[in-house]
């Protein structure tokens, strides 16, 4: 099996709620992320697990949903980079079937692996 990967990036601000008074991230403040999306499969006759031209829809979304935009206002949960990576896993596994994870980065020094238990699924 191959694993292969593929990065998007976009800006946008959130507030994490549930935090202490003085958190600096309890405050709107804006991070430029990386998406990171992981898709494992055997080769096909070209080569490919994937042709990435075919993740277009991914990039759609990031470009047109998540980029330049308050994630508050995006999601129904507290937009931590933990809830998120699940939430763009699970929104996109049905159409990529050979994605396997995805990871999401605030920092250069930050990011979240999500890869969900298939045995308690």
């Amino acid at each position: 099996m191959h694993t292969i990967s593929k990065e998007f990036h976009f800006s946008a601000s959130h507030i994490l709620k549930g935090l202490p008074k003085n958190h600096p991230c309890g405050r709107m403040h804006g991070h430029n992320y990386v998406l990171t999306v992981y898709l494992t499969g055997k080769v096909d006759e070209i080569g490919f697990v994937i042709d990435y031209r075919k993740l277009q829809p991914i990039k759609d979304f990031v470009d047109h949903a998540l980029d330049h935009r308050h994630l508050n206002d995006v999601f129904d949960f507290n937009p931590t980079v933990e809830n998120m990576a699940e939430k763009i896993y699970w929104m996109f596994k049905e159409q990529f079937p050979e994605l396997s994870a995805v990871a999401l980065s605030e920092t250069s020094k930050t990011r979240c692996y999500y890869e969900p238990d298939i045995k308690s699924r």
